[in-house]
């Protein structure tokens, strides 16, 4: 699947642009990002979480009360502040919003260098 994604550069004169960057996998290890399997991982995780609880048109205090955490934390999720938010946590997260999780190993594609993390809603 092929994405897009934008990046703010500095110019020589100090000052900011965006620059548009075509991407066919993972745009966090695209930026150079430490562990970024993970971060791609739990950002489906918390795409998935966040169209649940838009749909269900929940309140972030709702959801806080329903996932057992507080109000601030939903603020940091839903702003892709995946500090503090493991994977397991995000199961658990998704659990507690009445979904099921499967998980299934299998051999990569041919067309991949390597194996690769992604998730899927049904």
């Amino acid at each position: 699947m092929e994405s897009i994604y934008f990046k703010k550069v500095k110019t020589m004169k100090n000052k900011s642009k965006n620059e548009v960057h075509e991407t066919k996998g993972n745009v966090f290890a695209d930026l150079g990002l430490e562990n970024s399997e993970d971060l791609h991982a739990k950002s489906g995780l918390v795409f998935r979480i966040a169209q649940i609880l838009e749909k269900r048109k929940l309140t972030q205090m709702q959801a806080a009360a329903i996932l057992d955490i507080d109000q601030p934390k939903i603020s940091n999720l839903l702003r892709g502040r995946l500090d503090g938010f493991s994977t397991e946590r995000l199961f658990r997260f998704l659990n507690a919003l009445d979904q099921d999780i499967e998980i299934i190993v299998k051999p990569k594609s041919r067309s991949s260098q390597c194996g690769e993390v992604r998730v899927l809603a049904a």
